[in-house]
């Protein structure tokens, strides 16, 4: 290993060398992109000197990851009972993960199933408390290992990304394919027929392999994985775990790759297994759709939805990330307006049966406001919660109160 370190830091050395000491003619094409090349492979090489020289499970088990993780896992939460239950004893409770961790006689407690219907029916797993420290501790140092290496436009569970951020990148790539709306403007949309449920683990494991080589770490992932019981041996993620959302990247990164690289798709976005493909030519979306179906069937044993992918055009809109996006404006799909109506009602029901706190009633109005700032609802927004405000009008969420005590800190500081 010392060799090898030793040998990368000399070619380090003698690329970086080579570009300082070199003198090019800025304007020759093919020199300046060798330059770049070259500057890739310093940069490349030494990534892997730093990945050699770090032990990442001690990085995962060590107390002040733990511990980070557990804050993490708690945000928004503060006030939850089984929050304040292992907050009782955190330093005993984070010490047991470490030792079990470093036995690694860790065991994940069996997951708690519900099922949602939002319409669509949703079948969601829910993991203990520790479980979820567990998921943080290890997304905290697995996750910027793979991220670097995610395309620009995969915006679902990454920092500096989300809806917002796709939507208007949606906007962007629309305005250049129509050149302002003064050409047709064809939409593949596309999504995987069920998705988390199909997820290969043999193929997720050697995808994660090719970047982690740490054992002890796949055995981790394993056990995370093995945890989500289901019908198909080998295959599915649970719905509702930080890790699932991870994955889910990790998996569909071959084909971000392969549509970028292969299709020369410029005009690509994805949102966990929800994806677009703009073009000018209808004939090149068909042949993007037929060859990345054959991709997902031979490399990652998944499945294009056969109902939700069609190839549409911008003037009839096109539902897009809880949208219905036109040339000029966009509108929350009805679906997403009756869905949230249904969701609050039923929440306020349970609050004022007290089976639900304002903490709940709080995100999802929260939530929602900032999905609907997406799209032209000013209107609207205004005339679902205005009466509101008289009903819940003197309560407080942990999340207000955790932002006021902050404010506070901020103020004595200053």
């Amino acid at each position: 290993m010392l060799c090898r370190v030793k040998g990368l830091l000399a070619r380090v050395s003698a690329l970086n060398n080579f570009n300082n000491n070199s003198n090019f003619n800025a304007n020759n094409r093919n020199v300046d992109n060798n330059n770049r090349r070259l500057r890739g492979i310093a940069k490349h090489a030494e990534t892997l000197i730093l990945m050699a020289c770090r032990d990442l499970w001690k990085e995962l088990y060590s107390y002040d990851n733990l511990l980070l993780a557990y804050k993490k896992a708690r945000k928004h939460k503060t006030l939850k009972q089984y929050v304040i239950d292992f907050e009782k004893n955190l330093k005993h409770n984070l010490l047991m993960l470490q030792v079990e961790l470093q036995l690694k006689s860790y065991r994940p407690k069996p997951l708690e199933t519900f099922i949602i219907r939002d319409p669509k029916t949703r079948k969601i797993s829910k993991s203990d408390f520790r479980d979820r420290v567990i998921h943080h501790a290890l997304c905290n140092i697995i996750e910027p290992i793979f991220d670097r290496t995610f395309i620009y436009d995969s915006y679902a569970n990454r920092l500096g990304k989300g809806t917002l951020k796709a939507i208007q990148r949606f906007d962007c790539f629309k305005r250049k394919v129509s050149k302002n709306n003064s050409l047709n403007c064809h939409i593949l949309k596309a999504d995987i027929r069920h998705y988390f449920e199909t997820v290969s683990h043999k193929i997720l494991l050697s995808t994660i392999n090719k970047r982690i080589k740490d054992k002890n770490i796949l055995w981790l992932i394993k056990i995370i994985l093995e945890n989500h019981k289901t019908d198909l041996e080998g295959k599915g993620m649970p719905l509702g775990n930080l890790t699932s959302q991870f994955f889910a990247n990790v998996y569909l990164n071959e084909l971000d790759y392969y549509v970028k690289n292969e299709l020369s798709a410029k005009y690509y976005i994805r949102y966990v297994d929800d994806f677009v493909i703009l073009s000018n030519s209808k004939s090149k979306l068909r042949t993007c759709e037929e060859q990345i179906h054959i991709f997902l069937k031979e490399k990652l044993d998944i499945a294009l939805h056969p109902d939700k992918t069609k190839i549409l055009t911008m003037d009839k809109g096109i539902n897009f990330l809880g949208l219905r996006i036109y040339c000029h404006h966009k509108l929350l799909k009805k679906s997403n307006v009756r869905k949230f109506k249904n969701k609050l009602s039923r929440i306020i029901y349970n609050y004022n049966h007290n089976n639900a706190d304002y903490d709940e009633i709080y995100d999802t109005i929260e939530g929602w406001i900032a999905h609907g700032k997406n799209a032209d609802t000013y209107n609207l927004r205004n005339k679902i919660l205005a009466p509101l405000n008289d009903k819940f009008g003197g309560e407080i969420s942990t999340k207000e109160y955790n932002r006021y005590l902050k404010t506070q800190k901020s103020k004595k500081k200053h």
